[in-house]
This record gives structure tokens, C-alpha cells and sequence, in this order.
């Protein structure tokens, strides 16, 4: 048996989770529901749960205008031409740059789990940011960098 490499099995988790949470946004930009309406939400009789006037905010950037789930678009479809990566980023210091892919992940978790579609993705975004994250704290890192080394001016 082989040792685990963190950063290969963060980096499926994170495209999958990217692309699961473009396609939520998606869904939430034409089912808009905040996620967190339940925590101060009033039970109306007919109609569920009403949101309650302390979370006006986040009801007006996720249901009255789809704020959250257009960044999320933008950050997923930014984040997938880091990770997978599109021909100006290969062979890049960026594309080979452990903490900017953990602070993208982690900002399309708190993005993704304030609606409701994107829960899940949340989820496992945290979780391929927990795996970069024990990538660098065990020192690995990308072939990329390897083949790099030593040559001048073309890092």
C-alpha cells in the first residue's frame, strides 16, 4: 500500500465540489431559499417558514436578488481554471500555490451554505480545503513544482 497524496485527493474533491456548486447556484438562482430562515423563522400556517426581519439581509442578496449564488458562479468557474488549470495559469506559481486554492474553497463554503441548493457543496468544498490544508502542513508539493526547479525565468 501506498501513502496517501493529500493534494491529488483534495484537489477530485474540490473539482467535484466546484462543479457541484455551479450547478447549485444554478438551481438557486431560480429556486431562492436562505438556507439559515429556520434559526429566528416564524411558522406561518399556510407558506412554512417566514424568515425573520433580522435576516432581511441575507433574504435580499440570496432570494430578492441572487447575489451570493452569481459570486458563487464566478468564484466555481474561477476556482475550475485554477484547479484543472486553463492554459495562462499551467505551470504558474498561482496554479501551484497550496493557500490561494484552500482560501478560494473556503470562501465558496461560506458563499455556498447560505443557500439552500448549495449545502452539499459546501460540505465538500470544506473538505478538499481540509485536505490542501494537510497537504501543506506535510510539506507536499505539486509535480509542477518539481519539474520546475532550477530554471531560471521560467517558474
Amino acid at each position: 500500500m501506498g501513502n496517501l497524496i493529500w493534494h491529488e485527493y483534495g484537489r477530485y474533491v474540490a473539482l467535484s465540489a466546484t462543479a457541484y456548486t455551479i450547478w447549485a447556484a444554478f438551481w438557486g438562482i431560480f429556486y431562492r431559499k436562505f438556507f439559515f430562515d429556520f434559526v429566528n423563522g416564524i411558522i406561518r400556517s399556510p407558506g412554512g417558514v417566514q424568515p425573520a426581519a433580522s435576516d432581511s439581509l441575507f433574504v435580499t442578496i440570496i432570494v430578492k436578488a441572487p447575489v451570493v449564488q452569481i459570486l458563487n458562479i464566478i468564484l466555481g468557474f474561477g476556482y475550475l481554471a485554477l484547479d484543472y488549470p486553463a492554459p495562462f495559469l499551467k505551470n504558474t506559481s498561482i496554479h501551484r500555490s497550496f493557500p490561494i486554492r484552500i482560501v478560494l474553497l473556503l470562501l465558496q463554503t461560506f458563499f455556498a451554505i447560505l443557500y439552500y441548493q448549495g449545502t452539499n457543496g459546501a460540505i465538500y468544498s470544506f473538505i478538499g480545503a481540509c485536505c490542501y490544508i494537510r497537504a501543506q502542513m506535510l510539506g507536499e508539493i505539486m509535480p509542477e513544482a518539481k519539474d520546475n526547479k532550477g530554471r531560471g525565468g521560467k517558474a
